[in-house]
């Protein structure tokens, strides 16, 4: 629930978890531009929530600053000022200039600590996980912030929600390549992941059918769909595997078989990294801090699956998910961005906060940050065709509405 400060904010820290997506730089961009005519002071917090949760109080603050040109502060040098002059062209970059990691505060691995805070480790094992929450807090309070705007997807922002419920200032804006971020239909990532998919794959049309090759486009969409799903249709892939519903892998290799009879010999199967197979996909390694275990390559798994069922065929695995982070972030992307740090300064400029800019709608509003309680985003199984593997386009609507004069 929103909460209001009670004096003026004065300074905020921002920072930028999980993965990177193209449009982070320029939300930092347009909080900065924004921050400054209000007054603001903005500090950038860099590696994500490892930024303020490793923060060494022992040591001044500005031994703490990040210079590019000081080899001694590349790792711990957590701190990244922001004005108007170092971010004037960051909008032009992709990834995110303040970096960014997974790390979970409230679940932080023991033999991941630094050396001034061994302590929290003792009398654990090295595996054995701990909560920061208390540094993070005395860490904002060192560094005389007033708030802290939080930039990612559902871990990195769940992590925000249980900053607000301790009555910490934040503020959060969603980005995610899934989409999947509950309370917006749109995060920034979306557009430009579409757009990088739809190019990369064409561009592979030329092997596929030079070698008559089935390929298999492993795409990010842990535990939903939406940019499988989108791509899929854009591309007009043969076949589409997401999380929501379950395959069966026999139909798929009939299916398969019937795409590939076509002048070139070839055929697409675009597929969520957490594509539901029907039946279980390894797991590699133990789980993050926020409790996901990796999986085994689905289109790897799926590609041995698919050579016991059609001898003969070549099958191609290919991860495009790194692909997608790459580069500029298209027009749209930057526009969501703009508007996501401008909806959340004018909080910040009527005190009220803990609250998520988001776009519903079609308007762009705030809501709750939402926390682990709050399930993500998924793909409505009526949108996809459940027996012939690819999206339902007969499930779209659209009623008729008068023009509005």
């Amino acid at each position: 629930m929103p909460g209001h400060v009670s004096s003026p904010i004065r300074s905020l820290g921002v920072l930028t978890g999980g993965g990177d997506v193209p449009g982070l730089n320029v939300a930092i961009k347009a909080l900065v531009y924004r921050a400054e005519t209000m007054g603001i002071r903005v500090m950038g917090l860099r590696a994500g929530w490892e930024g303020i949760s490793f923060l060494d109080r022992s040591r001044p603050p500005e031994s703490l600053i990040f210079h590019e040109e000081d080899p001694s502060t590349w790792k711990d040098g957590y701190l990244m000022p922001l004005t108007r002059l170092n971010t004037r062209s960051i909008d032009r970059q992709g990834g995110t200039i303040l970096q960014s990691s997974r790390t979970n505060p409230a679940n932080a691995r023991v033999s991941d600590l630094p050396p001034h805070l061994k302590s929290y480790g003792e009398n654990h094992k090295p595996e054995d996980r701990v909560d920061l929450t208390k540094e993070v807090i005395a860490n904002l309070e060192f560094l005389g912030l007033d708030g802290l705007v939080a930039i990612g997807g559902d871990d990195t922002l769940s992590y925000a929600s249980k900053l607000a419920a301790a009555s910490v200032p934040v503020w959060a804006i969603p980005k995610t390549m899934d989409n999947d971020v509950p309370g917006t239909d749109y995060c920034i990532g979306f557009q430009t992941a579409i757009s990088r998919a739809g190019e990369f794959i064409n561009r592979i049309r030329s092997t596929a059918g030079s070698h008559r090759q089935t390929v298999l486009f492993r795409m990010f969409g842990r535990d939903a769909g939406f940019t499988a799903l989108e791509t899929s249709s854009v591309t007009w892939a043969d076949r589409l595997i997401i999380p929501e519903v379950p395959i069966n892998i026999d139909r798929l290799a009939e299916l398969v078989m019937r795409d590939r009879q076509n002048p070139e010999g070839y055929s697409f199967v675009v597929m969520s990294e957490g594509a539901n197979m029907g039946i279980p996909v390894p797991t590699v390694g133990e789980a993050d801090s926020y409790g996901h275990k990796k999986k085994a390559n689905v289109a790897e798994f799926l590609g041995d699956q698919l050579t016991e069922r059609i001898p003969g065929v070549r099958f191609l695995p290919i991860d495009l998910t790194y692909f997608l982070r790459s580069g500029e972030p298209e027009v749209y992307d930057k526009d969501v961005a703009i508007h996501f740090a401008n909806v959340i300064m004018g909080k910040v400029s009527e005190g009220v906060h803990s609250v998520m800019a988001a776009h519903r709608n079609g308007a762009y509003i705030c809501t709750d940050i939402p926390g682990k309680n709050i399930p993500a985003r998924r793909v409505d199984p009526a949108d996809y065709h459940e027996t012939r593997y690819r999206p339902r386009f007969e499930h779209i609507t659209g009623p008729y509405q008068p023009q509005i004069r």
